[in-house]
């Protein structure tokens, strides 16, 4: 089979499509025939040699896919072949096929195309353990930096199926618009617009997802209300900075920061369950992937250059 290989050093590697041994389902595993895999920005940094894929998963990128089971191992009973589903896996995604662990699947939601389903995954399972780990509660305000983006278009329909009241940050009047489109209540065109002002007007964010870093925190922290939770998700502009304890202190504030891929096989299957329980009945009718376009496997850099660049409103996938 083929997948999409980095194959040099440099500071931004090489892909190459390459032939690679066909996966085997394990025991506990599928494989599935992919679809779509969708790209992610954990995808950049892998190929600059940055974000390996953890033990046990292939070498080459990849955290999510749609696609048709076509094997299945000893001890799997719930999924069968043919069964159309999605995946979160740890890296391989970029390829024709890939053996997952079952209960890190979860069918394809009625109503929605198999190709946009390459981009459910990740931003679903990223999401919903982020705003459970921050403990939201119906009528609290959620701030989204990001809100054009993959993560950032899931927070926005997940907080308002959520009953929250979401705040976007997007670079553009275009983009700030297309996040009210999409169901925002207020959004903020970050490049002319303070959202720091816009968030205390109403009252203060109660949790805040950030894929920004370091760039953000000072003015993330003083976007806050008291008691508010500020979710690290990123580090877009940067890893470390200076931090006011008094202000944590003297507002009651907290600073979360958590990966997905790198947690433990249990965790991350316990979350697909979640997402399966709680997200998946809003989809397509609340909650839907915005698919920007359907790249080719062999022109994965140009989806790569689409991301980076600040082209993609949605998610991008690779189709084999």
């Amino acid at each position: 089979m083929r997948a999409v290989i980095v194959t040099s050093e440099r500071s931004a590697g090489e892909l190459s499509v390459r032939d690679v041994a066909a996966p085997q389902a394990g025991p506990g595993e599928v494989v599935i025939s992919i679809a779509a895999a969708g790209v992610n920005r954990a995808d950049l940094l892998q190929r600059k040699g940055q974000y390996p894929s953890p033990p046990g998963w292939p070498e080459w990128p990849g955290l999510e896919c749609s696609g048709i089971v076509a094997q299945v191992g000893k001890g799997v009973d719930d999924v069968h072949e043919g069964d159309a589903v999605c995946a979160l896996v740890g890296g391989g995604a970029y390829a024709d096929a890939i053996a997952v662990p079952a209960d890190l699947t979860l069918p394809v939601p009625h109503g929605l195309d198999l190709i946009a389903a390459g981009g459910l995954m990740e931003a679903a399972c990223t999401v919903w353990s982020n705003l459970a780990t921050a403990a939201v509660a119906p009528g609290e305000t959620l701030l989204v930096h990001g809100g054009a983006g993959g993560i950032g278009s899931f927070a926005i329909q997940i907080g308002k199926a959520m009953g929250l009241h979401v705040i976007a940050t997007a670079g553009g009047p275009d983009r700030a618009q297309w996040c009210r489109d999409i169901g925002a209540d207020v959004a903020v065109d970050y490049r002319s617009e303070d959202f720091v002002a816009t968030a205390q007007a109403a009252g203060g964010a109660d949790v805040i997802l950030d894929v920004v870093g370091a760039g953000y925190l000072d003015r993330n922290l003083a976007a806050l209300a008291t008691g508010g939770r500020l979710v690290v998700i990123g580090l877009l502009q940067g890893a470390t900075a200076p931090i006011d304890l008094g202000a944590l202190m003297a507002r009651r504030l907290r600073v979360i920061g958590t990966t997905l891929r790198a947690r433990p096989h249990e965790e991350r299957a316990a979350i697909v369950a979640a997402v399966g329980r709680e997200v998946w009945p809003w989809i397509p009718s609340k909650v839907s992937p915005f698919l920007h376009a359907a790249v080719p496997l062999e022109d994965a850099a140009r989806a790569h250059e689409m991301l980076a660049n600040g082209e993609v409103w949605g998610k991008v996938v690779l189709t084999p």
